[in-house]
Formats: C-alpha cells, sequence, structure tokens
C-alpha cells in the first residue's frame, strides 16, 4: 500500500511542474515563494527551484481559503 503523506513529503518539483499540477501560474508559484508560504527544497541538476510537493498543495489551499472569505457589505448610515 503506498502512503500518499510520506510520498508527497519526498516528491520535489519544479515550479513549472507545480503551477501546471496546482493549476495556477508560474508567476503564482513565485509568489508563494517570496511571502514564505514555499520554502526551497532544493535545485534540480539544471540549477531550477524545486519545491516538497507537500508544501505547494498547502499553498494553494490557503490561496483558495483566502479567495473565499465573504466580507460584511457596510451599509451607508
Amino acid at each position: 500500500m503506498i502512503d500518499v503523506a510520506a510520498t508527497l513529503q519526498k516528491d520535489v518539483w519544479t515550479v513549472a511542474e507545480a503551477a501546471e499540477l496546482a493549476e495556477v501560474t508560474v508567476d503564482a508559484v513565485h509568489k508563494w515563494r517570496r511571502r514564505g508560504l514555499l520554502e526551497d527544497a532544493g535545485r534540480d541538476w539544471r540549477g531550477r527551484v524545486l519545491v516538497r510537493a507537500v508544501d505547494v498543495i498547502r499553498a494553494e489551499k490557503a490561496t483558495r481559503e483566502r479567495a473565499r472569505r465573504v466580507y460584511p457589505v457596510h451599509q451607508a448610515a
């Protein structure tokens, strides 16, 4: 049986792969890195940044949850 959590902890993706799999733009993944939602997990043989799969999933989830926030409508007095 495959342990998905353990697999996601070990798996690393390039920024482009992370963007494709999270269905966001590459710029969104870079913003997550700048905001501290993603830490670099190293670099591949070409020097491209690698990020952990589990971190990408968490960052994507946090972003979507923030987008669903509902703010009360301010009524004019």
